[in-house]
């Protein structure tokens, strides 16, 4: 039996920008609000056609949202169906840290 030499690329930590994607930083940062609405749905133990509710989807829209088809959403919309789950959200900009491009992310603070 031959064995099969198998590469392994380290991630960058944006599998969008490790897949070429363009606008990667913002398909990442998208996810990554979709997980958060994801996370909270779950700690509140709501059931899909309640968060529906709250949120002001259907209960088809949210299924297809928490399964990751977010593309059709902007980053506003992600950012207030976070509002309608009881979130306040706020947007910080300063300078980078680094002398390389500025970069997106989301912190959430505390638990849901």
């Amino acid at each position: 039996m031959q064995e099969e030499s198998v590469e392994i690329e380290r991630s960058s930590g944006n599998v969008f920008a490790d897949l070429g994607l363009p606008d990667a930083d913002a398909h990442m940062l998208k996810a990554e609000l979709v997980a958060r609405i994801d996370e909270v749905i779950r700690e509140r133990q709501l059931k899909q056609v309640d968060a529906a509710r709250l949120l002001g989807l259907s209960q088809p829209d949210v299924s297809r949202l928490l399964r990751g088809n977010f593309r059709e959403y902007s980053l506003e919309r992600l950012l207030r169906l976070l509002a309608r789950l009881g979130h306040d959200v706020e947007i910080v900009i300063r300078e980078s840290s680094s002398e390389r491009t500025g970069r997106l992310k989301v912190a959430a603070q505390g638990t849901a």
